[in-house]
C-alpha cells in the first residue's frame, strides 16, 4: 500500500470517528438515583436536574447531595460506555484520545 492510499484510508477513518463522536455528543443520557434524575449531553454538559419534591424531606439535604453525585456519575458512565463502544475500534492502543 502506498502512502497516498494510506492517507486516504486514515482520512476516511477520521471522518467515521468524528461522525460517531458527533452522534454521542448530540445524544442526551439520563442518570437516575432514587428521586433524583440528571440529564447530561454526550459532551458531558449537564442539561437538567430533576428532584421529586414529594419524596424529599428538608432534613435530607446531605442525602440529596449524595444522590446527585450518583445520578451524574451514572450518566457519565453511560457516555463513557457508548464512547468506548463506538470509538474503541478506532482508538485501541491510543489511550486518552477521547
Amino acid at each position: 500500500m502506498n502512502i497516498q492510499a494510506m492517507m486516504k484510508q486514515a482520512q476516511a477513518i477520521q471522518k467515521e470517528m468524528m461522525k460517531a463522536k458527533d452522534e454521542i455528543d448530540s445524544k442526551t443520557y439520563t442518570g437516575v438515583s432514587s428521586f433524583v434524575e440528571v440529564k447530561v449531553k454526550g459532551s458531558k454538559q449537564i442539561e437538567s436536574v430533576t428532584i421529586n419534591k414529594k419524596e424529599l424531606d428538608e432534613s435530607d439535604v446531605e442525602m440529596l447531595q449524595d444522590l446527585l453525585v450518583v445520578a451524574v456519575n451514572d450518566a457519565m458512565k453511560q457516555i463513557d460506555k457508548e464512547t468506548e463502544q463506538k470509538l474503541g475500534k478506532y482508538t485501541q492502543g491510543m489511550p486518552g484520545l477521547f
